[in-house]
């Protein structure tokens, strides 16, 4: 899923060398967080949020399809 992530956010922004994704494990499920250049923030969140909820959309599809519960931060 990570990897997934990584993809999508680096084709959005301008920096794509400035994008990291973690992976954590928390209350049985696991948290993707997103990390972005200060600059390319509002290209990953989008207006009114409509990207980072496409993106939380396309993950949590594919992590239902693995049979995982998956969310994403962006931080």
């Amino acid at each position: 899923m990570t990897e997934l992530v990584a993809a999508i956010a680096r084709s959005l922004v301008d920096e794509p060398d400035a994008v990291s994704v973690t992976e954590e494990t928390e209350n049985g499920g696991t948290v993707i967080k997103l990390k972005v250049a200060p600059d390319d923030m509002g290209k990953v969140i989008g207006k009114q949020g409509r990207i980072a909820k496409a993106i939380r959309t396309v993950v949590k599809a594919a992590a239902t399809k693995a049979g995982a519960k998956v969310t994403v931060e962006i931080v």
